[in-house]
């Protein structure tokens, strides 16, 4: 039977990793290190300075007084004889939409998984009311999503950054990470957005856009944070720039 890691940053006791929990026991089998408190926002801060203390928490669930990307490097270093088939960090309390990404303990998580070389999906769930929050749909989703890509065996580093909207879906949307403002790239005329595969703007929707429709959005992410577009114009004026006197 394969098997899964399950971490968050909301904290082992939250709903959404405890619904995400129970909708997949009868896929894989699972194992939770979640942090022991609400560790939103943290990015992919490590513990350094001290060891992070590990405890129950339940049937195959423990507790851990770090960051989501130490949860990950603990369980992954002690915990697993050989590593988990899938990651799944989540499913988070909120969107982690655009910007968010680079904030957001929840990605940072599946992130760090993924660096292991190890497939990985960060799962967000957006709300009108916290207190009333919805995951049953989104659990569904993810269920199906995550015996698909146990079945067809997929590995290596995959990170996926899926975001459920509120109330019923439509469908699902592959999608880009959409940005809150476009500032005039690094010397690039009119702006210019380079895109691989030739995907145009159209063909590739933002994160926000496909939520605001009622579609699940799911963006591929990559550790590469290298700016191929800036790189190739910076080499191009690499001579004039740096031309030394």
């Amino acid at each position: 039977m394969k098997s899964i890691l399950l971490t968050n940053d909301d904290g082992i006791e939250a709903e959404g990793l405890k619904s995400l929990r129970d909708a997949l026991r009868d896929v894989a089998r699972i194992l939770v290190v979640a942090p022991d408190r609400e560790r939103s926002a943290v990015s992919h801060g490590l513990t350094i300075h001290t060891r992070p203390k590990l405890e129950e928490a339940g049937p195959d669930g423990f507790s851990l007084d770090g960051t989501p990307a130490d949860c990950v490097i603990y369980a992954l270093e002690k915990l697993f004889i050989t590593p988990p088939d899938l990651v799944i960090s989540g499913i988070n309390h909120g969107s982690n939409l655009g910007d968010d990404v680079m904030y957001s303990g929840t990605v940072a998580a599946a992130r760090e998984a993924a660096s292991h070389g190890i497939p990985a999906i960060a799962v967000s769930q957006i709300y009108e009311d916290r207190k009333k929050i919805r995951f049953k749909e989104g659990c569904k989703f993810v269920r199906d999503m995550v015996k698909a890509i146990l079945n067809n065996d997929l590995n290596g580093e995959f990170l996926l950054n899926v975001n459920i909207p509120i109330g019923k879906i439509k469908g699902m949307k592959i999608t880009r990470h959409g940005c809150s403002e476009h500032p005039v790239h690094f010397n690039i005329p009119n702006n210019e957005r380079v895109y691989p595969f030739n995907f145009s703007n159209d063909e590739l929707i933002t994160d926000k856009l496909a939520i605001s429709m009622s579609y699940v959005s799911i963006t591929p992410l990559k550790r590469d944070q290298t700016d191929y577009v800036a790189l190739r114009a910076l080499t191009e004026a690499a001579g004039r720039l740096f031309e030394m006197p």
